[in-house]
């Protein structure tokens, strides 16, 4: 029997997931310990400590009561869920009514993610939220904007005035208050959620992300104004869109079940010429369950 979890492999960044639209999707990314979204909450997600909701619809969101609940039954730590601020109150009526239902309400922290303020997850990790074109109506007519999240590795360089120096004098330097090291920001991986064509293709650290995760929900010539009703991108989007953009590998996902893979590979790449070559689909990578005397699986890296 096989399953949709696909894992991923450039270098050493390791994404594992599952992204159909409509159904399911969710991204984790095991060695930051973070995940995108939360689908319906696999046992991937569970394992890490910090979740990043980019908007409300179910198939991006269904799993986050079974989260919390199932790291208390576990005896994990409880976990950290960020999300757009206009869902968090909602978030906690969610898990107050599943106490209802349950018996139990789980621990959960609960986080207002806002674009361009960082949260910190380590000293040399952070991660960076920033809006997307996607937003979502409410049954009051509110509109909740989505979030895309970019995982940025942080480094301390040492200014080049100071390198000859030897450790002692760097330490005396420190010790006068001399700044002997400037911040470095490393893009490591971006995930944008669903989204139509925005202005936050021009940010630098999205633009410059070594793996930039990005929608691709409808490929069909007739389903362009399908794919602009919902503010989702269109394939003939991505030759307007990945030309200008610096990411060493770009990750398509939340493809429709409408288009068979083959039949959107050939269109990506009819769309993108020579572009194409950085371009994979996330679902390409499916892993099947094995039985228990088959031998280990190689890992599969990008191309």
């Amino acid at each position: 029997m096989a399953t949709t979890r696909a894992e991923f492999v450039h270098d050493n960044l390791r994404l594992i997931g599952s992204s159909l639209a409509g159904e399911e999707t969710f991204i984790v990314a095991p060695e930051l310990n973070l995940a995108f979204d939360v689908g319906r909450c696999p046992g991937d997600v569970l394992n890490v400590d910090h979740v990043f909701l980019t908007h409300g619809h179910m198939d991006h969101a269904a799993g986050v009561a079974y989260y919390f609940s199932q790291r208390m039954f576990l005896d994990n730590a409880p976990g950290h869920l960020y999300a757009p601020r206009p869902l968090i109150e909602p978030l906690r009526r969610l898990l107050r009514i599943w106490a209802d239902i349950d018996g139990h309400e789980p621990p959960a922290n609960l986080h207002a993610a806002e674009p361009g303020v960082d949260i910190e997850l380590r000293r040399d990790l952070i991660v960076r939220p920033f809006t997307v074109n996607h937003p979502c109506r409410r049954h009051d007519r509110s509109v909740v904007p989505a979030l895309g999240f970019t995982a940025i590795e942080v480094r301390q360089k040492l200014l080049a005035e100071y390198q000859d120096l030897t450790g002692p004098q760097l330490v005396a330097l420190k010790q006068q208050g001399v700044a002997i090291t400037r911040r470095v920001e490393r893009p490591l991986v971006t995930y944008c959620g669903d989204t139509a064509v925005g202005d936050f293709f021009q940010l630098d650290f999205v633009r410059t992300s070594r793996v930039l995760l990005l929608e691709c929900t409808f490929v069909e010539p007739d389903h362009i104004d399908r794919a602009r009703a919902g503010y989702h991108m269109h394939v003939s989007d991505l030759a307007r869109v990945i030309p200008a953009l610096a990411c060493e590998r770009i990750v398509l996902v939340h493809l429709s079940r409408r288009t068979p893979h083959a039949v959107a590979k050939a269109t990506v790449r009819r769309e993108l010429g020579e572009h194409a070559a950085r371009v994979v689909f996330l679902m390409d990578y499916r892993r099947r369950r094995r039985g228990p005397d088959a031998p280990p699986a190689a890992t599969i890296s990008a191309p």
